[in-house]
């Protein structure tokens, strides 16, 4: 676990997310609780729950981003799911339990990546030997009963060989491996939309027949490959297993996103059972549970779990009552100003005015803004906001193609490689547009 201060994370957030100071700080402290109990002793530690947390706030102001951004500063397994994917147990559709096995197989990936860095000089030079067998000339392959010569003259080829290899003189040259490959049980049941009780899943995996295929690559991309075989081999799976469920259960992240969808208005009937009926399939697991997965049981009783929605439609009383109190963060994202949408083009590291400019650089174009073209961009997308749907921070990505739309497409042919956006160039684009409300919608 990387170990930051409640202020160290807002200053990371902040390199990326502009505004939203509460959202910050909060899910900072809640983080650096999750370390906080790794500090206490064993019987306090096992009643020291994470405190979930609920953002609330119009679409577009940071709330994905700013769970996204957080998993990314703390290494700790994160998955994002939609709450209007899942469906009550009984129907067609995923269940609730589901996000947890996809939490798992991010902590699966995170442990193997890990290992596999651990095993990478013994599997690398497992792969030069046996690139060096495919590679050896068949008349200097061993034989049996060869002489003590023969034997010294094949050791002499495959260590000249072996000095071109590394020297990288073989990586166009074309051989023929052997990939193992088995059917896959999800492959199947993914495309139909379903899902298969895990154990079963298991059971069905084993019994399985898998096939051997001989490819011919180049020497490149067959390293690839072997170090993939090597690596597995030195990797201790139970090993894998073990700690991946430890790391879910003490470190996972769940975002449940568009939670707002999945609130009812209290009728018996229609679509409003089926939401009710995820309400209190999610209970159990928020409030912790053991979810049976192909690779063991998983608790979820210390999984921080950070849901967001709109609310436009409903407010977060209309959640269960029991489900309102398994969220006790409550933090309201604000909606952006124009102000946050000039800092928003100019301030975050992966702004989008440095986005532009780095994909129209491959180009060969030196493209370069003025602060009046920021305003008026801001300015633009703000009134849009205003007079139509609020999307927040999402509308500048529509002004700005907007604006370069006629850049973009003639970019190769450009001969002047210096753009230079001013606030006159971008009324020119999207001045009709904008002032005409019906096409407005239409088009921004």
């Amino acid at each position: 676990m990387i170990v930051l201060t409640p202020k160290q994370i807002v200053a990371e957030l902040d390199k990326y997310i502009v505004g939203q100071a509460d959202a910050k700080r909060a899910v900072a402290v809640a983080v650096r609780n999750r370390w906080r109990r790794q500090q206490l002793p064993e019987d306090v530690r096992s009643d020291v729950s994470p405190k979930n947390i609920l953002m609330i706030g119009p679409t577009g102001v940071g709330k994905t981003e700013i769970a996204r951004r957080l998993a990314t500063l703390t290494g700790a397994p994160f998955v994002k799911v939609e709450a209007t994917k899942y469906t009550e147990v009984g129907y067609h559709g995923r269940d609730v339990e589901s996000m947890v096995r996809d939490l798992l197989d991010v902590g699966l990936a995170m442990v193997r990546t890990e290992l596999t860095e651990q095993v990478k000089e013994p599997a690398e030079r497992h792969v030069q030997e046996r690139l060096l067998d495919h590679l050896l000339p068949e008349g200097d392959r061993p034989s049996y009963g060869e002489d003590d010569e023969a034997t010294a003259r094949r050791q002499r080829t495959r260590d000249k060989l072996r000095q071109q290899l590394e020297a990288g003189e073989f990586e166009d040259r074309m051989i023929e491996i052997s990939i193992e490959e088995r059917a896959s049980v999800v492959g199947v049941l993914g495309t139909a939309g379903m899902e298969m009780d895990p154990q079963m899943q298991k059971m069905f995996e084993r019994v399985l027949p898998s096939s051997r295929d001989n490819r011919k690559l180049t020497v490149r991309d067959a390293r690839r490959i072997l170090f993939a075989q090597e690596a597995e081999k030195l990797i201790d799976k139970d090993r894998v297993t073990r700690s991946a469920i430890e790391l879910v259960e003490q470190q996972g992240i769940i975002f449940i996103d568009e939670i707002d969808k999945v609130t009812g208005t209290g009728k018996e009937s229609g679509p409003d059972v089926s939401r009710q009926g995820v309400q209190r399939d999610l209970l159990p697991i928020v409030e912790g549970s053991t979810i049976v997965t192909r690779h063991g049981p998983v608790k979820t009783d210390y999984v921080l779990f950070i849901a967001a929605g709109a609310f436009h439609q409903s407010k977060p009383s209309d959640l269960m009552p029991e489900l309102q109190g398994r969220f006790p963060i409550r933090v309201e994202l604000k909606d952006l100003t124009k102000d946050d949408f000039v800092r928003i083009l100019r301030e975050p590291k992966n702004s989008l005015t440095k986005q532009t400019s780095a994909l129209l650089g491959t180009e060969g174009l030196e493209v370069t803004f003025a602060d009046d073209a920021v305003e008026a961009m801001a300015q633009l997308a703000f009134d849009v906001n205003k007079r139509s749907q609020n999307i927040g921070a999402r509308r500048l990505y529509t002004i700005l193609e907007r604006v370069f739309e006629a850049i973009s497409f003639d970019a190769p042919e450009i001969a002047d490689k210096k753009v230079h956006i001013t606030a006159e160039i971008v009324r020119q684009r999207l001045g009709d547009i904008v002032q005409d409300e019906d096409l407005s919608k239409f088009i921004l």
